[in-house]
């Protein structure tokens, strides 16, 4: 029986006019000016509302070449629902304005056998737009390819537990059939965020998270998740997709496949000048086989 997650937040955090939404996700993705590449096998891309990181996201989803790729691995973080565990859709299909994402329901049951999973309700999975801001760029770019999805909420996981779903995981990205989809903003900066680190040094505040940021995108770069773990620890950096982005690079270093992430595009949705300002920061990386 078809069970159909719907597409919740279009109409509010994006357009629900299918060839207004098509529209802006060609012009986005031609802007880049990106080579599609088959050695592309994952990205990070951010998941606001479109006005604010659209652009930022094409970044990510601009360098897919579908031709291969049969299904897209989803890790998202939870925003409204509290779990230690990931958690896996009960819906049987992910609805968009532009067309429709089949969930895979073999691998959702290979992994429900771990024993490690919790089912997430069909009213959190339709609360949540972590995961959701992505489909409509793979809907775009997976156009005229057959392809499945496996959403995975990650939630608020130990370091012991981002490395048990990364070891768990990894022999996904060793078939160069999976893709995968990482969803992550970058710093919220603001008292409205409850979150206001500011290295003068650096000189305007916008500079300061800037400098912040990149400090965790260099360092995700290098591969090692202790060293982002670390990273987090030190500066408490508010990474809201911190867990997936751990999950992740637990994947890459248990896998066999030699696949380096690099960040491609940094925005902010805005430039804090003052304490009364705030801002979130928008970074998209391609995760890349290593010839």
């Amino acid at each position: 029986m078809e069970k159909i997650r719907r597409a919740s937040h279009a109409g509010s955090w994006y357009t629900d006019n299918p060839t207004k939404l098509s529209q802006e996700l060609d012009g986005w993705l031609r802007a880049t000016g990106l080579a599609k590449s088959s050695d592309v096998r994952g990205v990070i891309a951010p998941h606001a509302g479109y006005s604010y990181s659209g652009r930022a996201a094409a970044y990510a989803f601009g360098n897919i070449d579908p031709a291969n790729i049969t299904r897209v691995f989803l890790l998202g973080p939870s925003h409204h629902y509290y779990t230690k565990k990931c958690a896996l859709s009960k819906a049987t299909v992910y609805k968009t304005p532009i067309g429709d994402l089949p969930i895979d329901q073999e691998v959702i049951e290979e992994l429900n056998d771990t024993g490690k999973f919790e089912i997430m309700d069909l009213h959190v999975d339709e609360d949540e737009h972590s995961m959701e801001m992505h489909l409509p760029y793979l809907v775009k770019v997976f156009q005229g390819y057959s392809v499945k999805i496996v959403p995975i909420l990650v939630g608020a996981l130990s370091a012991e537990s981002e490395a048990t779903y990364g070891r768990l995981l990894a022999k996904y990205v060793d078939d160069p059939t999976n893709f995968f989809s990482v969803s992550s903003d970058f710093c919220h900066w603001g008292s409205r965020f409850k979150y206001m680190h500011y290295d003068k040094k650096h000189g305007d505040i916008y500079k300061s998270i800037e400098a912040l940021d990149k400090m965790g995108m260099d360092i995700i770069e290098t591969g090692d998740p202790d060293a982002f773990k670390q990273y987090l620890l030190e500066t408490d950096n508010t990474i809201c997709g911190r867990h997936p982005i751990s999950v992740f690079l637990h994947m890459l270093k248990h896998s066999s496949t030699k696949i380096k992430i690099r960040f491609l595009r940094y925005e902010q949705s805005s430039q804090c000048r003052s304490i009364k300002d705030s801002s979130v920061s928008y970074a998209s990386a391609a995760a890349k086989v290593e010839s």
